[in-house]
């Protein structure tokens, strides 16, 4: 259902409902089952002390903290019942967990169809760096970008963090 706030000499804020559009359901459908980014999964960045980081990020802004940073929890646009989460973490300035990149910082950006995915990456002549992980909370690969950033893809499965429980930021 698609909602338009019209405008008129009567009353100058109605709401009506459109006809339902076919051509924007089928879109929708396409879009569930193209290999593609869905949304930001992580925030990854380097830090001299990422359990003083991590501390000032609670006191400071009110982040629920744990070991790994903070767990960001929030609502999916298309199913809005499923809860999905997106990690922000410090790391120890030097990791070697961004190599090969040079930056200090990488984004996990969450995706659907990973093995297809990687497949078209590939095709395209996109440097892959690893096979694909599978663990019970989802499939990740790493990739570099035009710019030389390390970028890790994840398709998740969200409901294993959800079962997990934990506090989570909000």
């Amino acid at each position: 259902m698609t909602l338009s706030i019209g405008c008129n000499t009567k009353n100058k804020n109605t709401m009506k409902e459109e006809p339902k559009n076919d051509s924007i359901i089928q879109n929708n459908n396409e879009q569930d089952s193209m290999p593609r980014v869905t949304g930001i999964g992580g925030i990854f960045f380097f830090s001299d002390n990422p359990e003083k980081t991590r501390q000032w990020y609670a006191d400071h802004l009110g982040l629920a903290v744990n070991e790994w940073g903070s767990s960001f929890e929030f609502r999916n646009a298309n199913r809005p019942d499923e809860i999905n989460y997106l990690q922000w973490s410090p790391f120890k300035q030097g990791s070697e967990y961004f190599q090969p990149s040079k930056k200090e910082f990488m984004i996990n950006y969450r995706v659907q169809h990973i093995e297809k995915l990687v497949e078209n990456l590939r095709n395209n002549g996109v440097t892959i760096l690893d096979s694909i992980e599978a663990f019970d909370y989802g499939k990740f690969v790493h990739i570099m970008d035009a710019d030389g950033n390390k970028i890790e893809l994840w398709e998740p499965v969200d409901h294993v963090f959800t079962e997990m429980g934990g506090e989570t930021t909000k």
